[in-house]
């Protein structure tokens, strides 16, 4: 991944990291996700990334949502 998206926000809740992406992106807010899980066993993490520019509108958007 290019160094210019940068982490906002850690889950293991694939759902909850797809939900948050899609409320970022149309909030404007281009976002990905990174799924660290293995695959059989859901263990490990799901990162969602941003750009770096947008990193204080994504928290923004986090913080005002009350996404934990």
């Amino acid at each position: 991944m290019s160094e210019n998206w940068i982490k906002v926000y850690t889950t293991a809740d694939a759902f909850a990291a797809e939900v948050l992406k899609q409320g970022l992106t149309e909030s404007g807010i281009p976002a990905v996700t990174m799924n660290k899980q293995l695959s059989a066993y859901h263990l490990g993490e799901i990162n969602v990334l941003v750009h770096k520019a947008d990193f204080n509108k994504a928290i923004e958007y986090i913080v005002e949502n009350e996404i934990e």
